[in-house]
């Protein structure tokens, strides 16, 4: 293998990884900052010997191996082992001089999965709300400040500072780094789900970049929400969230063209969303509403995902019921984006002029001054309105505002579609 798609290998694997190399060192070493560094230092480590040697048959076993050979060889030097004996004695005891330990053993707990364990770590009630979701974003699901920026309505900078704070305060509040139990686990639940429901987001429909979609993030928020629905089971709102990213998830395989062209939902091939994943949707659904959540934010949420799930043509959407749960939801999540979509429904439901007026009185809103499907979804009432000139400005504005190409390139179809 030639050195470029060696270090292409190595970037691949090290992005799959990184989540799971932080959560466990951070178990280990008691600070997230340092977990992040000694994951890097792996990294570089791989890139310096993997060219040579080749890329191992199980290279996230080897990355890990390589950063806590880093942490024991850092804590020896720094002189830390001493002071952070009582705290890890655990994971180091039982060390030889090779400077390898088997800690694996002593990082299980009863959660048995150690990204959503970090997930639990940063949504400690030590931190800000946006803090707690920022940083999971950032360590779980790998995104970059720019994509959490873009997540927040935010700016990278404030982003930026956002995370460099939360990890100091993790640090300095001389954590154990245990998966929460009880009372406090149910306190921290509202925030983890934000988190994952977020990182689906971004695999659903990415912020920037040339693709349109980044399905490992969606698997992987499905992976997480599986098993918090399984750690929860009377948490209606876990089994809601669990419903929502399932039936979303179904139509990932219909979103694109061949060409990775985006195809809006109305335009579907419908026969490609998966049946599986919808049926486990719809039985999460169940679930939350057999609990007494049906609304609950997530469960709404995806009660609207299921009213598109049930109709097998476009044509057969009951948009009206759409348009009162959107109602509904306005009452439970207030939110400019609600607002936006509960216009979008009644367009469907009630003619684009009916959109219009909704769009109207959310125009100002400051969230979405530069939100893209702002505009888009006021060209697209114009154009069914019949205003193509009006129209045409509206999708050449959300093309601009847009950093996602793909989805860039369909709002520029759009605009040419009005004519001149």
């Amino acid at each position: 293998m030639a050195a470029t798609e060696t270090h292409q290998a190595i970037e691949a694997v090290f992005r799959i990884e990184q989540a799971r190399l932080i959560a466990g060192l951070a178990r280990m070493v008691r600070d997230v900052d340092l977990a992040e560094e000694l994951a890097q230092d792996a990294l570089v480590t791989a890139l310096s010997e993997w060219p040579q040697t080749g890329v191992p048959k199980n290279p996230g076993a080897w990355l890990m191996a390589a950063a806590k050979r880093r942490a024991i060889d850092r804590l020896r030097r720094e002189r830390m082992l001493a002071r952070k004996h009582a705290e890890i004695n655990r994971d180091l005891e039982g060390e030889r001089d090779t400077g390898l330990v088997d800690i694996e053993a002593a990082m299980d707990d009863d959660v048995g999965d150690e990204l959503l364990s970090l997930i639990f770590i940063a949504c400690h009630p030590v931190l800000p709300t946006e803090a707690r979701t920022a940083l999971t974003l950032r360590l779980i699901g790998g995104l970059t400040t720019d994509e959490i920026a873009r997540a927040f309505f935010s700016n990278e900078a404030t982003i930026a500072q956002r995370i460099v704070r939360a990890k100091k305060t993790l640090r300095n509040a001389g954590l154990t780094f245990e998966v929460p139990r009880g009372k406090e686990r149910k306190e921290r639940l509202a925030s983890v789900l934000e988190v994952i429901y977020l990182i689906f987001n971004e695999g659903y429909s990415a912020t920037a970049g040339e693709d349109l979609i980044r399905p490992a993030l969606c698997v992987e928020a499905q992976r997480l929400g599986r098993i918090l629905a399984g750690l929860a089971p009377d948490e209606p709102e876990a089994f809601g969230l669990l419903a929502l990213i399932e039936i979303q998830a179904s139509r990932l395989a219909a979103r694109t063209a061949p060409d990775g062209s985006l195809v809006p939902l109305t335009e579907q091939n419908r026969t490609r969303w998966d049946q599986l994943l919808i049926r486990r949707g719809l039985a999460a659904l169940d679930r939350a509403e057999a609990l007494g959540g049906a609304n609950g934010a997530y469960a709404l949420q995806a009660a609207l995902a299921a009213c598109h799930a049930r109709a097998r043509k476009a044509g057969e959407t009951d948009w009206t019921r759409i348009a009162a749960l959107y109602d509904t939801l306005k009452d439970v999540m207030p939110s400019p984006v609600v607002d936006l979509n509960r216009a979008v429904a009644y367009s469907m439901a009630f003619g684009p002029e009916a959109g219009l007026t909704l769009i109207g009185e959310i125009d100002q809103a400051a969230a979405l001054r530069n939100y893209a499907p702002m505009p888009a979804a006021k060209g697209d009432f114009l154009f069914r309105a019949g205003r193509l000139a009006e129209a045409k400005v509206q999708f050449e504005r959300a093309a601009a505002l847009t950093r996602n190409e793909r989805e860039k390139a369909f709002l520029v179809s759009r605009a040419a579609a009005c004519g001149g």
